[in-house]
């Protein structure tokens, strides 16, 4: 039987359609997980996570199944006695004593011979991303010691970038993860709660930037940040199989303007409520920052605000990645 033939009316008397992470799943889907759990009884339970993931055609920005949701949507329709799933896979690993996460400093990151004058002085200007694992080590290494913020392991999609020139390592740069939820931008791009979880993938988020303390060359930061945005698309194609629309940054305003990132142009689009994402249990605040946000080539302002509103995303981008 064909996925058009499956994908009929639900067989599942009484059941609604339902939103999982920014997806309306509907009672044909549903019936369809039921069905599938039918024919195929002695799939593991990540197995089955990823079968319904591609049936369905669930997938993260970058392709790959978007199991963590599949796995709650699943949970949910087992708690209402709608699906029996396979028993959870055991892991058992032997208890490790927990390690710090934050590197160790090291002569290969103490501060270097200044490095001062005009851009034009000091040679071209290299963008390079950090790909390898000695390389990556010594961005985290750098990071942890020279930004304010020290270093935290990045989530999701992410590209480390060294900013270099015949004078060795000037700083580095993170692009990662966009923020869950802020209000300026989401509200400014056109989001609605459940398009904003689905597509909060293609917006991408410069983490950390530094230049070293020994570096003194005025409009280094905004080259660097230039340099950044324009080859950071064809870098997230190769190691993640798709192109980011948007990259955003925030600004401490007590301790920076952000001049960097208008020199760059990118836009600033007012300031966050310095309140966290709101979870059961869990609040914090910080002071607010600025937010700073910028198309990433080819696309424009309006490109990427209209692509971030399609509720079709997903497959737009695997079309665009066809034709590539």
């Amino acid at each position: 039987m064909g996925i058009q033939e499956m994908l009929q009316p639900s067989a599942v008397e009484g059941v609604t359609s339902l939103v999982q992470c920014g997806r309306e799943i509907t009672p044909a889907e549903i019936a369809l997980i039921v069905e599938l759990r039918e024919m195929y009884p002695t799939l593991s339970y990540s197995g089955f996570v990823g079968t319904v993931c591609e049936v369905l055609g669930w997938l993260v920005a970058s392709g790959e199944p978007k199991t963590e949701a599949c796995t709650k949507l699943l949970e949910k329709l087992e708690a209402a006695g709608i699906v029996t799933l396979p028993p959870k896979e055991s892991r058992k690993v032997p208890y490790k004593r927990k390690r710090s996460t934050r590197p160790l400093w090291g002569p290969q990151t103490e501060p270097a011979d200044p490095v001062e004058g005009e851009l034009s002085e000091i040679g071209p200007i290299r963008v390079e991303p950090a790909t390898k694992k000695a390389s990556i080590c010594l961005w985290n290494e750098y990071a942890d010691r020279y930004h304010k913020l020290g270093y935290k392991k990045p989530f999701g999609c992410r590209m480390r970038y060294f900013i270099e020139s015949d004078h060795g390592k000037l700083g580095c740069l993170l692009i990662a993860g966009g923020a869950k939820s802020i209000g300026v931008r989401d509200r400014w791009i056109g989001w609605s709660d459940q398009v904003r979880l689905q597509n909060l993938g293609w917006v991408a988020n410069n983490s950390r930037f530094v230049i070293f303390p020994w570096v003194k060359v005025r409009n280094l930061a905004s080259h660097a940040l230039g340099q950044v945005v324009r080859r950071m698309s064809d870098d997230w194609q190769r190691k993640w199989s798709f192109r980011p629309l948007l990259v955003e940054t925030f600004v401490d305003p007590e301790h920076y303007r952000g001049s960097c990132y208008r020199g760059a142009g990118w836009q600033l689009l007012g300031s966050t409520t310095g309140e966290g994402l709101v979870r059961p249990g869990k609040t914090y605040s910080t002071n607010p920052k600025l937010i700073f946000v910028k198309p990433v080539p080819p696309f424009s302002v309006d490109d990427a605000r209209q692509l971030l509103c399609r509720k079709e995303l997903v497959a737009w981008t695997e079309q665009l990645r066809a034709r590539i």
